[in-house]
């Protein structure tokens, strides 16, 4: 029997010892690394190249969603498994958009995740059972009322989404250009695209978004300049 290698990205140190101890009873399991933030998820499967990732999605530095659209940019056959305190059909949508395989409430993660990780490392796409229940209820629905995808969501850069995340934490145009190692005229850039491309015109505004999109936690609270 092969072993499967994990790589857990969550930037809690407790539910990561949780979720490790509970994944290497599995026999046909290994956890072969942990990242705490986004950017060392993709500097870890960069290097260690796990067959799933299981993925937080507010993280900090670098989020889940970032880090998983530039994962499956670079290493296709990796599979990636969303881990969310969101549930919101909208918000499943966008993530499978950009690639994931698989989408788990937090709140029932534990009940189902190595049944998960088998169904995607087979290649299959996996959800909690509520999700799953109402993407087949409106895709039954959609089916019979003849009814269009909606809208897009507008889509964003690689560094639009880093910057985005660093002014809804609060960190001011020059700190954002410190931590991405760029100029502050180029974050000023990304900050003006992103405004436009979102109709957003504020700070407060953006930061109200980026919570909305599960980019922070509400938990996270920002210094509004």
């Amino acid at each position: 029997m092969s072993t499967i290698t994990v790589l857990l990205a969550e930037d809690h140190q407790i539910v990561r010892e949780g979720l490790r101890a509970m994944l290497n009873l599995e026999t046909d399991m290994k956890v072969i690394g942990e990242a705490e933030n986004g950017r060392q998820a993709v500097e870890f499967v960069t290097r260690m190249r796990p067959d799933v990732v299981v993925m937080d999605i507010a993280m900090p530095l670098l989020n889940g969603m970032e880090a998983t659209r530039q994962i499956l940019h670079t290493f296709p056959d990796t599979r990636v498994l969303v881990l969310s305190a969101h549930s919101d059909d909208a918000y499943v949508a966008m993530v499978m958009a950009i690639g994931a395989s698989g989408y788990l409430i937090k709140q029932t993660a534990a009940h189902v995740l190595p049944e998960a990780i088998r169904a995607v490392h087979q290649g299959n796409n996996y959800f909690s059972p509520i999700i799953a229940k109402r993407r087949h209820y409106q895709k039954q629905k959609d089916r019979n009322d003849g009814e269009l995808p909606g809208k897009a969501l507008p889509t964003l850069s690689a560094r639009e989404m880093e910057v985005l995340q660093l002014i809804a934490e609060g960190k001011a145009n020059k700190e954002s250009a410190n931590e991405l190692h760029i100029s502050v005229k180029t974050v000023e850039k990304h900050r003006q695209s992103l405004m436009d491309k979102l109709n957003i015109h504020d700070t407060a505004s953006l930061t109200r978004y980026a919570i909305s999109m599960g980019i922070i936690e509400n938990s996270v609270q920002p210094t509004i300049v």
